[in-house]
């Protein structure tokens, strides 16, 4: 009932500010029309602030949510962190044991060697180094992008590779299958939701050359299979040439007494007797 009054008064005041003479109707009822517009107005602007609050409070709320899950994030980045640098650490430590154990010239077989260097030769995208038995992949010609399904023109350098290595001279070898990367993120989001980080990806490359060496007739138990992701570059990444370069699938051909982590028949002393196959 008040603020139905506020006007009365209102006018009330104003009359006797002008001394209590009377106030023609006209002017009256514009001073009244006035003070009921001030009062809407009024009632309009304590509406918008407390809609101005409610929203203030709704963004509060948001920032809240918003910090606890950028602290749930962080926690997260930190596991990951950590689980990363456990697989650094032991893929370099991995990564060290077959570089210093791959077969050299005097251990690999005179004619696997020589097979292997023609096959390189016949196919520029394979480069085989005599003096360690590693053969290098270039990951461009086997794979698109992102990407760990073979090139359709990548079957016919492995279904080489597997003749090679299936001749006498090269049956009892053991090969090692490892994947790289260069250190960029994997751009594409779909690429991404199948293959998270480069790990992921070079264990792929690597477990797709293998795939295919043994559907084209090399026996999986003669092989293993390695992902470095970015952490074993062989150039800078730098540009785009090293970048190239540092993607690739190694295979390390090695005789059967080399000692392989993971391998049964390596280390009797861990796993007893060993597997006999």
């Amino acid at each position: 009932m008040k603020s139905a009054f506020r006007p009365l008064f209102a006018c009330a005041a104003f009359a006797i500010l002008l001394g209590c003479k009377a106030v023609p109707l006209t002017e009256w009822n514009s001073i009244e029309a006035r003070s009921r517009a001030l009062a809407e107005q009024n009632r309009a602007q304590l509406a918008e602030i407390e809609n101005l609050n409610r929203h203030a409070r709704s963004l509060e709320d948001r920032v809240i949510r918003g910090e606890q899950q950028l602290a749930a994030l962080h926690d997260r980045a930190d596991i990951d962190r950590r689980e990363l640098e456990a697989y650094r650490l032991e893929r370099d430590e991995l990564y060290g044991q077959f570089q210093g154990l791959a077969v050299g010239a005097g251990r690999m077989p005179p004619e696997l060697s020589r097979q292997l260097v023609e096959l390189s030769q016949r196919h520029p995208s394979l480069q085989f180094d005599p003096a360690t038995g590693v053969s290098k992949l270039d990951a461009d010609i086997l794979f698109d992008s992102g990407r760990s399904e073979l090139k359709p023109g990548a079957e016919r350098l492995l279904e080489d590779l597997v003749r090679v290595l299936r001749t006498p001279s090269g049956g009892g070898m053991k090969i090692m299958v490892a994947g790289h990367t260069d250190n960029q993120r994997i751009a594409d989001p779909a690429l991404r939701e199948k293959h998270p980080n480069n790990f992921h990806l070079s264990t792929a490359r690597a477990l797709a050359v293998a795939d295919y060496m043994k559907r084209a007739g090399l026996p999986e138990h003669r092989m293993a299979v390695a992902g470095f992701g970015s952490y074993q570059p062989i150039a800078s990444n730098a540009t785009a040439r090293e970048r190239q370069q540092n993607r690739r699938v190694e295979l390390f051909v090695m005789s059967p007494d080399v000692p392989i982590v993971g391998w049964s028949e390596s280390t009797p002393s861990v796993y007893g007797a060993g597997v006999k196959r």
